[in-house]
């Protein structure tokens, strides 16, 4: 009797040994699949007084494999009540050798009977917009993207957060 007791104790403890080991390497697995092939994911905050024309958001990479495709992502995370269903921004590329590009891009935010687009989270909406699917760096070193608010207003209200997302797809 005694010995079954203890086989059943030492039994018990494996198992739990077992599921344990189990559950650690799903979400080792699951953890380290999201986040492999994001090159950067930054979000800045907009001043809650509006969005200045003249206060550009920053951000600066390091590339170093230039044969790489990358999906390139604009988000932006806006009010329930802001007054558009669209935002036009400018977004300056400075690569590292010092050329600088300009590139003027319309996000559209809300379908045209005015049903917002993006994921809804309480009074906000996040939108993740594709601005390439296929990017290649040119040249490796630090590159320099600023995002510039083209509405046409002194201070843009209803944007919360503005950033950009790289991931590399092969």
């Amino acid at each position: 009797m005694e010995t079954t007791i203890r086989s059943i104790i030492v039994m018990n403890s494996s198992i739990s040994g077992l599921r344990f080991l189990v559950v650690f390497v799903l979400f080792f697995l699951l953890f380290t699949a999201c986040k492999q092939n994001v090159l950067m994911d930054e979000n800045l905050a907009v001043d809650t007084d509006g969005w200045d024309f003249r206060n550009k958001a920053g951000f600066e990479l390091e590339v170093e494999d230039t044969l790489a495709l990358h999906a390139f992502y604009l988000n932006v995370r806006q009010k329930e009540s802001y007054r558009y269903s669209n935002l036009y921004i400018f977004l300056h590329t400075t690569f590292p050798n010092g050329t600088i590009t300009h590139d003027t891009i319309e996000c559209v935010l809300a379908k045209p009977d005015g049903k917002w687009l993006g994921r809804s989270s309480g009074n906000y909406i996040s939108n993740q917009i594709l601005l390439n699917e296929s990017l290649r760096f040119p040249l490796s070193g630090q590159y320099r993207f600023e995002i510039e608010q083209a509405m046409r207003e002194e201070k843009l209200q209803g944007i919360a957060d503005i950033g950009l997302r790289i991931e590399i797809i092969n």
